[in-house]
């Protein structure tokens, strides 16, 4: 069972994060997002930061389908995202090692080349 607090570890120890101040949490590597917290959307009503739900950038529209379909208890998205190469992950759900994989793989996607060249080393 993962929580921002979780999530702040993971990303901050990848090269070249930044966290960007906000209700949540929002990181970002070389200007582009890599995981941040959900903003929920209800009609008639303000955008709610949720820091319980993680917004992870995938590879692509596949990648995204097959989480969300292979692991619903896991991985949502909502017709907003829609063509978008982001999924939805409950974090009282993923265990630490999978949320590390999850942000690194993310991370990883978003880096600049020589970032993520540096680190296959280790």
């Amino acid at each position: 069972m993962a929580d921002a607090d979780d999530v702040r570890r993971v990303a901050l120890a990848l090269a070249g994060v930044e966290e960007i101040p906000s209700d949540g949490f929002d990181f970002r590597v070389g200007n582009k997002g890599f995981v941040w917290s959900y903003p929920e959307r209800r009609p008639g009503q303000r955008r709610v930061i949720r820091s319980d739900i993680a917004v992870l950038y995938v590879g692509d529209e596949a990648e995204k389908q097959a989480l969300v379909l292979g692991e619903p208890e896991l991985f949502f998205t909502t017709p907003a995202y829609d063509g978008v190469s982001l999924v939805m992950l409950w974090l009282d759900r993923v265990d630490g090692e999978r949320l590390e994989e999850l942000v690194t793989d993310a991370w990883r996607m978003r880096a600049p080349a020589e970032l993520v060249e540096g680190t296959q080393d280790t």
